[in-house]
């Protein structure tokens, strides 16, 4: 019986959470409620003429690609990840671990390089990770990563770039 009401409950909050969601989807909020100012800004018309679908819809819109779909989980060269709407570098190669799940998953960014906001999507609460310079989503942070910093950033391929390191390491 309470597996039946849990359900219910769960099914009425759902349209509620996607409409608050999707009418938030494309801003971050600061302390104070308002949206964030990024130094990249465009137009959703000029971010979809500047990026291919699948990367529109995750970095602009919150969606999150299929676990085990990016070539990014099998990249282990030396090189950095960036943004893939603003170039801005995120992840260094040495921060990238395999954490089993699906998604390039790193113990953390470079300096300066990502933002956190507040995820109330999907009937929970979640850490959400997005690019410092144009507010593009990246993923999402967990307190489950191994040492040294017990966090494991779990972004979507389709966000980032990788950069080989050329010449010297």
């Amino acid at each position: 019986m309470h597996r039946w009401v849990l359900l219910t409950a769960a099914i009425a909050v759902l349209p509620l959470t996607l409409t608050q969601y999707a009418a938030g989807a494309d801003e971050h909020a600061s302390q104070g409620g308002a949206a964030k100012q990024f130094e990249v800004t465009k137009t959703e018309a000029e971010w979809r003429k500047t990026l291919p679908p699948e990367q529109f819809r995750i970095l602009r819109k919150h969606d999150t690609e299929r676990p085990g779909s990016s070539p990014l989980n099998d990249e282990h060269r030396p090189g950095t990840f960036h943004c893939a709407a603003c170039d801005l570098p995120l992840y260094s190669s040495t921060a990238k671990f395999e954490s089993g799940t699906g998604w390039p998953s790193f113990t953390a960014p470079l300096e300066s390089a990502v933002g956190t906001s507040v995820d109330r999507s999907l009937l929970g609460v979640r850490t959400e990770v997005h690019c410092r310079r144009c507010g593009g989503h990246l993923g999402h942070v967990f307190d489950d990563g191994p040492k040294p910093t017990g966090k494991r950033y779990c972004m979507n391929g389709a966000a980032m770039v990788f950069k080989p390191t050329t010449g010297g390491v």
